[in-house]
């Protein structure tokens, strides 16, 4: 399988003192790892399975099992409580949009690994009908809801947000990743 990266590497280095950037980032890996998800798809439309369509299975897996929920964690403890807080109806009811997406996304999710870990582990050769429309869903699901995060909740946040909280911010997302100081 030619072409297949594995998501989040040849990007530039965003670190933990410029939350929104590093949000900004998770949002490019969320989109290159969609674009690998249904590049895989198509793969197995015209090839036979093979270690790298298994290997590109285990990467999206690894993406959205791993560092999709640290972002949606990010989001839901630094991004969305001050708007629900300080913000215009708008933005309350548009980040309270938000917070069901992230519930409908997980569980988009749940339905789109299977099939994806069942070809990870050779469990399965392809996609059935129903695996490709789950993990559409998925992907669809996720472009739509990042528009609204890039368009309007990010920069709403950015704008109450004081240089304090968002060193604090910075300082949480690295402890819960884990990341070196």
């Amino acid at each position: 399988m030619t072409d297949i990266a594995l998501p989040g590497f040849g990007a530039p280095a965003v670190g933990f003192d410029t939350p929104f950037a590093l949000l900004h980032a998770c949002h490019e890996r969320v989109q290159r790892t969609l674009a690998l998800q249904h590049k895989l798809v198509g793969y197995l439309h015209q090839h036979t399975c093979d270690a790298q369509a298994r290997q590109a299975a285990r990467d999206v897996l690894r993406y959205f099992d791993i560092a999709a929920p640290l972002h949606h964690q990010d989001e839901e403890r630094h991004v969305f409580p001050p708007l629900l807080a300080q913000g215009d109806a708008a933005t309350v009811a548009r980040v309270q949009q938000l917070q069901r997406e992230h519930l409908r996304m997980a569980a988009d999710w749940q339905c789109a690994r299977l099939p994806l870990q069942a070809l990870a582990q050779g469990q399965q050769d392809a996609f059935s009908q129903d695996d490709e429309a789950a993990l559409a869903r998925f992907a669809s699901h996720y472009a739509a809801h990042l528009r609204s995060e890039e368009d309007v909740v990010y920069p709403a946040a950015q704008a109450v947000l004081p240089e304090s909280t968002l060193r604090a911010m910075g300082q949480e997302m690295r402890q819960r990743r884990g990341a070196p100081e």
